[in-house]
């Protein structure tokens, strides 16, 4: 009986109390969302000043009539996630014109910039362009030359950006094992290609690390590569993915996979240590099948380092001492929380059959952004999950509103957990 109290209350602190969301309650909010994307959507065919041209229509990240802040580039990993919210037949022209325009990035500038502007092609974004290749592939049936030919883009952008070794692209630093860059080799600039901008994961020292979200992306390219050559009949290339993939993975756990903590950490190679910030990018390994059944259950278990009422913080809390002095504020930690890291713990959570968790925490964090919805009319980029009646922590630029990628995990998680209830 104490036991089950004990249980009973740590889930009660935690959220972990039954949430139900219905088709009726989400209603008014997925019919908001799909009348927003218009609202994001731009076309801008020529270079127009700092603005590069694109072929195709593309998506911004937010748009707020007034707001100080306005955008009308595309962003590399803002377009993947999304996508995830509108792959279907409705919107096919429009995904497959967002692949197209990064994908004609990468043939001009040889990489797939920060964002399409001119001062943003000196680094990147979190690799996910096999991710959107075979998303779009299965989505739409495609044939295998046309999957050959988009996998063949990705293959010169993994080996020429990701596993650089000279600049403009010194990423692949230590024990084959890869880091964020940017060419101008300053840190906060490295931070920026993280798409984590900022946190206290990198302490100010983003040149430093190997981070866990990025080796675990280019795992999932690697395993993509060897996936697709599978499709084409390419035994030998198959065999020469899967033992890229494998290196990568035994790197990775004996690296940045701390056997005391249960947790994933980046690793700081110039003093070769582990960081000492528990962040969702541990997670990511999860994601790309880098795991064992043990370290799934370990990494289900060190959830309740992260869940919170409103859903995952993207830090545990940091105590005192390990807060840095003058430091930049830290969006990308605690107590924020995110719709893409929400979107790739789902996923993780699903790939390894935790299925309870996963619809726990998709319904922790859709109710978050209903709530909001439902009071103000607006879905916010990121969203303060310890106490979701208060606005997130600021970054170093102004909080938005209307924000794609939250739509768009909102939409993709009402897909799968509500109007799907028994996934």
């Amino acid at each position: 009986m104490v036991i089950a109290k004990t249980k009973s209350l740590t889930n009660k602190l935690l959220g972990r109390t039954s949430i139900s969301l219905s088709g009726v309650d989400v209603e008014p909010a997925r019919i908001y969302i799909a009348q927003y994307w218009p609202k994001l959507t731009r076309f801008h065919p020529r270079d127009d000043e700092s603005l590069l041209g694109l072929p195709k229509p593309y998506l911004v990240p937010a748009y707020e009539a007034g707001h100080e802040f306005d955008f009308n580039e595309l962003y590399y990993w803002d377009s993947y996630f999304m996508v995830q919210g509108m792959l279907d037949g409705q919107h096919k022209e429009l995904v497959m014109g967002i692949l197209e325009d990064l994908i004609s990035l990468y043939k001009r500038f040889k990489v797939i910039p920060n964002a399409s502007r001119t001062y943003l092609t000196g680094r990147s974004q979190p690799p996910v362009l096999t991710s959107f290749i075979l998303d779009v592939y299965h989505t739409y049936k495609f044939d295998n030359r046309w999957l050959q030919e988009n996998i063949e883009v990705a293959k010169s952008e993994y080996q020429s950006v990701w596993m650089g070794t000279t600049k403009p692209n010194i990423r692949k630093v230590y024990q084959g094992l890869s880091r964020y860059y940017d060419f101008n080799h300053l840190n906060d600039l490295a931070e920026a290609e993280s798409g984590w901008d900022f946190t206290p994961r990198f302490n100010h020292h983003c040149l430093n690390y190997l981070p866990v979200d990025l080796n675990s992306l280019l795992h999932k390219y690697e395993t993509d590569f060897a996936y697709v050559a599978g499709l084409l009949g390419n035994r030998q290339e198959v065999d020469h993915w899967e033992n890229a993939a494998l290196i990568r993975r035994e790197t990775m756990n004996e690296l940045l996979w701390s056997e005391t903590r249960k947790l994933y950490y980046d690793y700081n190679f110039v003093k070769e240590s582990r960081g000492w910030v528990s962040s969702l990018a541990a997670y990511y390994p999860m994601w790309a099948g880098i795991v064992s059944k043990n370290q799934a259950q370990a990494l289900v278990n060190n959830l309740r380092r992260f869940e919170n009422k409103g859903g995952l913080s993207t830090t545990d809390a940091l105590t005192f001492g390990q807060r840095v002095p003058g430091a930049m504020p830290a969006q990308w930690g605690y107590p924020n929380g995110w719709a893409p890291l929400h979107f790739i713990v789902v996923k993780g959570l699903q790939r390894y059959g935790y299925h309870e968790d996963a619809r726990r925490i998709a319904i922790k964090w859709l109710k978050t952004n209903l709530d909001w919805f439902n009071k103000y009319g607006v879905f916010l980029e990121k969203y303060n999950v310890v106490q979701p009646e208060k606005p997130p922590v600021k970054g170093v630029y102004p909080s938005q509103t209307g924000f794609g990628w939250t739509n768009a995990v909102f939409e993709r998680f009402c897909q799968e957990f509500i109007d799907q209830p028994n996934q």
